[in-house]
C-alpha cells in the first residue's frame, strides 16, 4: 500500500478509514487532477531553469508527469489514505522514481500556494465555459426579438395589467440581465486568472524561484504579489460564485414567466413536450417540470456562495484547512448554473409562443390608459396630474367613453370641458390603440419596433465582440498549455 509521504517525518499512529475519509479533499480534487499536473509540470521547469534542481532529475521526473498527462492519472492516486491529489501524485511519483528524484519535486513551494494555483485554472477554464453559454442564451433571446418586434403583448407591474408592449421588448430585457452577467464574469476572470504560485506555505521561499515564468507558462495574466494574500484568499472564488447567483436570480425570474405564461389561463406560451412532464394520476397534465427545477437549482447555487462565504468569514491569516470545505461549492455553484444554463437554451429555442393570444391581452385592463392622459396634456394643455387623475376616476367609473371623461373631469377640476377643447371619441379610440401606444415609444431602449430595431443592431455587435473576447482568452490558455507541454517533451528528448 502507497503510503501519504507528506505524514512520514513529523507523524506517526495509523488513521482509521473513517478519520482518512473525513480529512480527505479527493472528491472535489477529481475537479482539479488535470490541472494540477500541468502545475508539477510547470514547477519542475522552473527548477530546472533556476538551476534549482540538475538537468537528469529533470529529465527523470518529467517523464512521469508527462505520462499522466497523456494517459491520465492512475484511480490509485484518489484513494483516501492520501489527504489530497497533490499527495496522491507525489507519492505515487516517489515509487516510480525513488526519493532521489521524486522526492525532489516539491522543492520551493508548498500544497497551499498548488492548490490555490489549481482551482485558479480549474475556475478560469469553467468561467469561459459559463461565458460561452450565457453567449448562446444571449443569442436565442436576440433571435426570437427578432422574430416579434410587432407582437404585442401586455406589460405587467405587480402582475396586473400596465401598458402594451412587445414581446421582443420583453426578450430584450432579459438579454440585458444575462449581458450584464456575462459582464461580471468577463470583469472577475481577471482576478481570477492570477497565480499564487511561489508563494509556499506563506512566506515564499528561499530558493531562488522564479514566479513569473511559471506564471507565463501556465497562461496567467500576472501574480498574486503578496505571497501571504496569495495563498489565503479566496475572494476570487466568492465573487465568481456571487456572480453565479446573481445569474441565476435572472434565470430563475425567467423560469418563472414561463411557467406563469404556460398557464392555461394565461396560454402565452408552449414549452416542448421534451422540457415537460405529466401527472401520474391526472392524465391531462402538462407540467412545466425542467423549468420548476432550473428555478429551484437558483436555491442550491445561493446555497454554496453562502456555504463559501461562511467558511471564509472567520478565517486568520493565513492557510487554514478549513478553505477545503469552500472548494466544493465553487464545483457546485459552477456545475449547477451550466446545466441549467445548457437547458435553457434548448427550452427557449423550442418554445412556441401564441402572438394572437398576447395581442388579445394586450389592451385589457385600460392598459392604454397613460397615453390618454399623456394626450390631454399634449394636446389639449392640461396638467399631467390633472390629466392623470380625470383618467383614473374615469377607470373608477369603468369607461373610458368621451362621457365618462367628461364627467370625470368636471369632478376633478369644475369648468374643465374636454369636449370645449375638441375632444371626440373617434380620438380617444384612436389613442387607446395598442399600437398607436407602441408606435410612440420610440425613446432609447423602447417597444417600439423602430426602437427594438436600434436595440437588436446593438445588442449583436455586442454579442461578436463578447465571442470574439471568448476565443481569445481560450486560445490564450491553450497556446500556454501546448507550449508548457511542448518544452517539457523537447528538454527530455
Amino acid at each position: 500500500m502507497r503510503t501519504d509521504v507528506v505524514r512520514l517525518g513529523r507523524l506517526s499512529g495509523e488513521r482509521t478509514g473513517e478519520m482518512m475519509h473525513f480529512l480527505s479533499s479527493m472528491q472535489a480534487d477529481r475537479h482539479i487532477a488535470d490541472a494540477d499536473i500541468l502545475v508539477d509540470i510547470a514547477h519542475v521547469l522552473m527548477l530546472d531553469k533556476q538551476k534549482i534542481i540538475d538537468r537528469e532529475v529533470t529529465k527523470q521526473i518529467l517523464p512521469a508527469l508527462l505520462e499522466m498527462y497523456d494517459e491520465g492519472i492512475p484511480d490509485e492516486v484518489f484513494d483516501d489514505r492520501f489527504e489530497d491529489v497533490h499527495a496522491g501524485i507525489e507519492s505515487l511519483l516517489i515509487e516510480s522514481a525513488g526519493p532521489e528524484i521524486g522526492g525532489r519535486m516539491h522543492m520551493g513551494r508548498s500544497r497551499n500556494d498548488e492548490v490555490a494555483t489549481c482551482i485558479r485554472m480549474k475556475l478560469r477554464e469553467e468561467m469561459l465555459k459559463q461565458m460561452a453559454a450565457l453567449l448562446k442564451v444571449r443569442e436565442v433571446l436576440v433571435a426570437l426579438a427578432e422574430q416579434h418586434k410587432e407582437s404585442v403583448m401586455p406589460g405587467f407591474t405587480h402582475l396586473q395589467h400596465a401598458q402594451p408592449t412587445t414581446l421582443a421588448h420583453h426578450l430584450l430585457a432579459y438579454e440585458q440581465s444575462f449581458s450584464r452577467d456575462f459582464d461580471r464574469l468577463k470583469d472577475a476572470y481577471a482576478r481570477v486568472n492570477q497565480s499564487p504560485l511561489g508563494a509556499a506555505a506563506f512566506a515564499s521561499t528561499g530558493y531562488p524561484i522564479n514566479r513569473e515564468y511559471t506564471a507565463s507558462l501556465l497562461g496567467f495574466d500576472g501574480l498574486v504579489i503578496n505571497t501571504m494574500d496569495a495563498v489565503a484568499t479566496r475572494d476570487f472564488a466568492l465573487e465568481t460564485l456571487a456572480d453565479l447567483s446573481i445569474l441565476m436570480v435572472n434565470t430563475s425570474r425567467l423560469c418563472e414567466e414561463l411557467i406563469i405564461w404556460s398557464t392555461s389561463f394565461v396560454k402565452f406560451v408552449t414549452l416542448d413536450d421534451a422540457f415537460c412532464s405529466t401527472s401520474s394520476i391526472m392524465p391531462q397534465k402538462k407540467n412545466p417540470d425542467t423549468a420548476e427545477i432550473m428555478r429551484a437549482k437558483s436555491g442550491s447555487v445561493f446555497g454554496a456562495f453562502s456555504g463559501a462565504l461562511m467558511t471564509v468569514k472567520g478565517l486568520p491569516m493565513s492557510y487554514n484547512r478549513d478553505l477545503q470545505e469552500l472548494t466544493p461549492n465553487i464545483w457546485r455553484g459552477m456545475r449547477d448554473t451550466k446545466v441549467s444554463l445548457r437547458l435553457l437554451i434548448d427550452m427557449l429555442s423550442s418554445a412556441q409562443f401564441d402572438t394572437g393570444r398576447m395581442k388579445e391581452e394586450a389592451g385589457k385592463g385600460f392598459s392604454t390608459a397613460t397615453e390618454l392622459a399623456d394626450t390631454f396634456v399634449r394636446s389639449y394643455g392640461l396638467p399631467f396630474r390633472t390629466a392623470h387623475n380625470i383618467v383614473g376616476r374615469a377607470v373608477q367609473k369603468g369607461s373610458l367613453a368621451l362621457s365618462t371623461l367628461e364627467e370625470a373631469a368636471q369632478e376633478v377640476g369644475p369648468g374643465i370641458s374636454l369636449k370645449a377643447k375638441g375632444l371626440t371619441q373617434e380620438k380617444i379610440d384612436e389613442v387607446l390603440d395598442v399600437n398607436y401606444s407602441i408606435e410612440l415609444r420610440k425613446a432609447p431602449g423602447g417597444p417600439a419596433p423602430f426602437a427594438t430595431k436600434l436595440a437588436l443592431d446593438e445588442r449583436k455587435k455586442q454579442l461578436d465582440k463578447d465571442s470574439a473576447l471568448i476565443d481569445q482568452r481560450l486560445a490564450h490558455l491553450a497556446k500556454a498549455r501546448d507550449n508548457l507541454i511542448t518544452d517539457a517533451r523537447r528538454l527530455v528528448a
